[in-house]
């Protein structure tokens, strides 16, 4: 079979690149070795998929190469998402830090874009297994248990390594070395974090408890809930954090505000000394009782369990400083199976910025989460999947 354009990987990415090559009268066949179609936006959100972000900005995404994604993301935008759901009558909602939400079901969003293949003629294959990938001449065949498919352009959206018990493989990365692109080595982020023995002595049995907190880690700070669990820490603000903790590779403390609505902590604590109130009755007006006690008890070593009337001065001051950035040393992540995403991948440098094709394989193009942009939590890496796809699908 000969067709204009082959896409690899019916995910968020390679749905609406084929979509968008066969709106333009590309012949197209969309392969996937998966049976179900979109798995991953069907489990997403909820089930009601956090499709995009009306906050939406390049500084929002990690790279090696940072600004890379603003020609896709700007070409395309969260906008021009939102204009395709809600022609496709899908009626949806804005939680908080602006993601947007479908009101019934993600079903809607993978119907939508199966509706858009549809209708630009888009063929389907799919389970079907790749066996490998050659150029020919100026042709690319692509070798399935269906026989050989052959087309001048193929795309990769296979994605990353995340939640590998719906399908996800290393194939995008093995195509890229193939052909001699650099793939940045693969990590999972936005991903819960594993904490060390000692830790866990402590906190385990409130797991979880959260809060609401600003986590950070050598990046932007994320005001968002802190979730204890029996291996470590979770919640949002952590899975924010957890994708700069991989970023610096694992060196850096990752820094918790435990009193975000507190500006002045020292202020805050000299002025309750009037009283008989000991550390842990106060901080339990901001925090969980357990947690709070377990925490002084935890930093403190016993010795700030007297009322804070009888704590000098100077030991508030570095209670203040240690409430204000709490540093816990990750001893690793919770893996791929607790990932919503993979950091790292096929290296933007060796893309296009505007056609997500290899500069150095004509006709070859990469998009989605098998590339090195990593979003954060809330939308942003299902907008980097319908842009660059959308990139993709305009010029394959």
């Amino acid at each position: 079979m000969h067709v204009d354009v082959i896409v690899i990987g019916a995910g968020a990415a390679g749905l609406m690149c084929a979509a968008t090559a066969g709106s333009r009268g590309r012949s197209v066949l969309l392969i996937d070795h998966y049976p179900k179609l979109a798995e991953k936006i069907r489990i997403s959100g909820g089930g009601r998929c956090n499709f995009t972000n009306r906050d939406l900005r390049p500084d929002c995404f990690l790279s090696q190469n940072p600004h890379f994604c603003r020609s896709a993301l700007s070409r395309y935008t969260p906008r021009d998402f939102v204009a395709l759901v809600e022609r496709h009558g899908v009626s949806y909602h804005e939680k908080t830090l602006g993601q947007l939400f479908c009101d019934d079901s993600s079903q809607q969003i993978i119907d939508l874009l199966k509706d858009e293949c549809d209708a630009g003629g888009v063929r389907w294959q799919q389970p079907s297994a790749v066996a490998g990938v050659t150029r020919e001449g100026d042709l690319f065949r692509v070798d399935t248990d269906q026989g050989a498919r052959f087309a001048a352009s193929l795309v990769i959206a296979t994605g990353g390594l995340t939640v590998p018990k719906i399908g996800a493989t290393p194939f995008g990365y093995r195509v890229a070395e193939q052909f001699g692109l650099n793939v940045v080595p693969p990590k999972p982020a936005l991903v819960p974090l594993a904490l060390d023995p000692e830790w866990l002595a402590r906190f385990d049995e409130l797991s979880g408890a959260s809060f609401d907190s600003i986590a950070s880690c050598d990046g932007p700070e994320f005001r968002e809930q802190t979730l204890l669990t029996h291996r470590g820490l979770s919640g949002p603000a952590i899975l924010q954090a957890s994708s700069y903790w991989q970023q610096a590779g694992g060196r850096e403390p990752v820094r918790i505000d435990l009193l975000p609505d507190v500006d002045d902590a020292e202020g805050w604590l000299q002025s309750a000394r009037a009283g008989r109130q000991t550390l842990a009755g106060l901080l339990a007006e901001h925090l969980p009782k357990r947690f709070a006690q377990q925490w002084v008890d935890f930093e403190g070593g016993g010795r700030w369990n007297s009322a804070l009337i009888e704590l000098p001065r100077a030991t508030l001051a570095d209670i203040a400083a240690k409430l204000k950035s709490w540093a816990l040393h990750p001893s690793g992540t919770l893996g791929y199976n607790k990932a919503e995403v993979t950091l790292g991948g096929v290296d933007t440098r060796e893309l296009d910025q505007k056609t997500m094709t290899a500069r150095r394989v004509p006709g070859l193009h990469f998009v989605g989460e098998v590339v090195d942009v990593t979003g954060w939590l809330g939308g942003y890496n299902f907008q980097w999947a319908w842009s660059s796809g959308w990139c993709a699908g305009q010029a394959a």
